[in-house]
């Protein structure tokens, strides 16, 4: 079943964007899902729900919304959602009064953490089993009201994360990542410049996307994530978090 081990799982893991036509295994997927249920969240509340969208016209309605390919060819694409209705219903269930913690920021930022890290359990149980997997955030902005109505999330529960799950059609070149110094901060955040620091890992990625095997660009890491940012400004989640319940004031 388990095919690699921690190291190699966790430190040879890559996004996979196409996948064979064959099906994961029920009891791939069993072993997934029973590490999505272990994940560790705030207060054991688990205030996450996660869709297993398996349904081809589904996929493609998603794919049509997101123009992420990988919805459509993967064999599993679960969405990973902050939820607050279950809570809300078994309060109900006991004559217990809801509090509005969803119309706070500390809420929405459990409910999000929460449904993160159900994600990375799956990615690495589905990655230690030799699974391909691609994160994909843009199925929580590129068209948030229509996908929540594909997917029927009541009120309180809004998508953090898509994951798409398959059998590794590709093994794309391992991307650079930031060096120990830019991520571990020991005792207190790293004082000084961090300048060179970001400029040698900037050159890193130039240097990546312009020889790695497949599509080559001329992308740098610096630009290229500003650019995404001003991109990001156009996006209206605040809207869409409130038409699905959530109105953080605090």
């Amino acid at each position: 079943m388990i095919t690699k081990s921690v190291s190699e799982t966790l430190l040879q893991r890559r996004s996979i964007r196409r996948y064979e036509y064959e099906p994961v295994s029920r009891e791939d997927m069993e072993f997934v899902f029973d590490a999505i249920r272990n994940t560790p969240t705030s207060y054991n509340a688990q205030q996450y729900s996660v869709i297993d969208v398996t349904d081809p016209d589904l996929k493609q309605k998603l794919y049509e919304l997101t123009n992420q390919k990988q919805i459509k060819t993967c064999s599993h694409f679960l969405a990973f959602c902050a939820d607050f209705n279950k809570i809300a219903c078994a309060a109900k269930a006991k004559g217990e009064h809801m509090p509005e913690i969803y119309n706070t920021a500390d809420g929405l930022i459990l409910g999000t953490v929460d449904a993160a890290l159900a994600m990375m359990s799956a990615v690495t149980a589905a990655c230690s089993l030799g699974l391909g997997t691609c994160c994909i955030g843009y199925a929580r902005t590129a068209a948030p009201d229509e996908i929540s109505s594909l997917l029927k999330l009541p009120q309180h529960v809004y998508l953090v994360c898509g994951l798409a799950i398959g059998i590794p059609r590709e093994t794309p070149d391992l991307k650079p990542k930031q060096p120990r110094g830019l991520i571990i901060h020991s005792n207190t955040y790293r004082q000084g410049d961090l300048t060179s620091d970001l400029l040698a890992y900037d050159s890193a990625v130039m240097e990546y996307n312009s020889t790695r095997s497949g599509a080559k660009t001329d992308n740098d890491w610096i630009s290229h994530m500003l650019g995404y940012y001003r991109e990001a400004l156009g996006y209206t989640m605040l809207e869409a978090l409130r038409s699905r319940g959530f109105d953080p004031r605090k």
